[in-house]
């Protein structure tokens, strides 16, 4: 089973679901319940409030919201009130708890926030063009600073870089209800990246793939 939480888009766990891995993707946005498309299964839930099935678990993803941690917006931090910000922290906490609960390899995602005061640095950097040679043809060649806080085992892929063309496209999406959920969409490269350098094909009792 992988498990992806505050995930709406479900981009991350894609190849997963092709390989025949059965995946949880948890966000408030959902639907209350549950709901099955092939082989992903979509929450509408809290973090906070929910626990996997029993089940062996081969991954956790997490992308926790970022609006009122984002440093990006810091000029707002203190109109936003200490609310705001304690909710961000608590919906960290909860996907990091989980993550390391499920002693599976982990990968937290945010982009450069006050996540790295108020907890620590991240383990890693990147940005979507380096890794749009994983599609085909190549994509995603834009920038868009993310962090990446890992444990358990999680291998970072190796990068495949295309050149960044398009620049700075996520930050030219005008006004429309859906941007915040466009602007924290998984790059579809990095999710192939980050399957072919986690996934491990499971053997059969003779030991076979």
């Amino acid at each position: 089973m992988v498990v992806s939480l505050c995930d709406y888009t479900a981009n991350m766990v894609r190849p997963w679901a092709e390989a025949g891995y059965l995946c949880y993707c948890v966000d408030l946005q959902h639907a209350p319940g549950e709901r099955k498309e092939g082989s992903i299964v979509f929450v509408g839930a809290d973090v906070r409030e929910w626990l996997p099935p029993c089940c062996e678990v081969a991954i956790v993803f997490a992308f926790p919201p970022c609006t009122d941690v984002a440093v990006s917006g810091a000029r707002w931090f203190k109109d936003k009130g200490l609310g705001a910000l304690i909710r961000s922290l608590q919906l960290f906490d909860a996907c990091v708890r989980l993550a390391e609960w499920s002693q599976a390899p982990y990968m937290i995602e945010n982009p450069v926030t006050a996540v790295s005061t108020h907890w620590r640095k991240p383990d890693h950097l990147f940005d979507p063009c380096d890794f749009g040679g994983y599609l085909t043809p190549p994509a995603d060649a834009y920038t868009k600073r993310t962090c990446l806080w890992t444990g358990n085992g999680f291998s970072m892929p190796t990068p495949r870089p295309v050149a960044p063309t398009e620049g700075s496209r996520m930050h030219r999406i005008g006004p429309r209800n859906d941007r915040a959920n466009l602007r924290s969409a998984t790059p579809n490269g990095f999710a192939r990246a980050v399957f072919e350098a986690n996934h491990k094909p499971r053997r059969n009792i003779s030991g076979h793939l």
